[in-house]
């Protein structure tokens, strides 16, 4: 059995443990709600983009616009999104693996896989592969627009100058504050989207556009693809701080309970003690009667 001393020390380790457990949740939840009010302003912009979209590339040729060319996919490039930060549970760990999936499902089928690391978890574990063509480090503390569209604009140089065939955007989605899964949606090229209302022969709102349809696809693709990466973005800056509170509430109660373990260790070898002296006490007693 451990003596008094060693078992006191743990348990004053373990609640220092717990303080900053608690203190971390504290902050975290404090964080997720800037993060998740911030994600969900966003929403309605990106819907509406989203809906912009759908009305005016369902009728345009794909040939028109080099950002919508599809051509045969012998490379393929992953955008992976996570955080700088880890203690946030599986989080990271489950957009790496869906990442890792995904490659080994490519070079099955006879691609060549290059990666864009955003965040210092990707960039990290898949560094020393070989694959990662660049990453974007230290921004997912504090990011902006500008981030998104450098990132953006990087992966489109790279579509447009024929480095890879189709981009495919891997990041962590923000379904609750208590689930948070990994995500996958296609980048490049730019897909056009069939409208619902066209397609079931129903009416749908027709609308006028000024200059040319044309043109404002021009301005939108662009557009659209800062969008779509700060969209992501913020789904991971709102689900990593979600997943860190739920991971240090689990460590506060985790380390509770090895208090009440070490309290009741402490308590026999206590008693332990007592006992013990107690008979020696009795047996010297027992031995100056003899």
């Amino acid at each position: 059995m451990p003596s008094l001393k060693d078992v006191k020390t743990k348990i004053q380790g373990v609640k220092k443990t717990s303080q900053i457990t608690k203190a971390m949740n504290m902050v975290a939840a404090s964080k997720l709600r800037g993060a998740q009010q911030k994600m969900e302003n966003f929403r309605p912009y990106a819907d509406q983009f989203n809906a912009a979209m759908t009305s005016l590339s369902g009728s345009m040729e794909t040939s028109q616009f080099p950002l919508m060319e599809s051509r045969a996919v012998q490379s393929v490039e992953l955008v992976v999104v996570t955080s700088d930060r880890g203690l946030c549970g599986s989080f990271n760990s489950n957009i790496l693996k869906t990442a890792e999936k995904t490659i080994k499902r490519l070079e099955s089928e006879g691609n060549t896989v290059k990666l864009v690391c955003v965040g210092k978890k990707a960039n990290r574990y898949f560094r020393k592969s070989g694959k990662v063509r660049k990453a974007f480090v230290d921004i997912m503390g504090n990011f902006q627009m500008y981030n998104a569209r450098e990132i953006a604009q990087d992966v489109a140089a790279n579509f447009l100058a024929g480095g890879s065939d189709q981009v495919q955007l891997i990041y962590g989605s923000f379904k609750s504050v208590g689930v948070q899964r990994p995500a996958s949606r296609d980048f490049l090229p730019i897909r056009p989207v069939i409208d619902e209302a066209a397609a079931s022969g129903t009416e749908g709102v027709d609308y006028i556009y000024e200059p040319s349809p044309t043109e404002i696809m021009d301005v939108l693709l662009p557009l659209y693809l800062n969008v779509m990466v700060y969209h992501s973005m913020l789904e991971v800056g709102a689900s990593e701080h979600a997943a860190r509170m739920n991971a240090m509430d689990n460590a506060t109660k985790a380390c509770s309970d090895i208090i009440k373990n070490l309290t009741l260790i402490y308590n026999k070898a206590r008693q332990a003690g007592i006992t013990a002296e107690l008979m020696d006490i009795v047996g010297g007693a027992e031995a100056l009667k003899g």
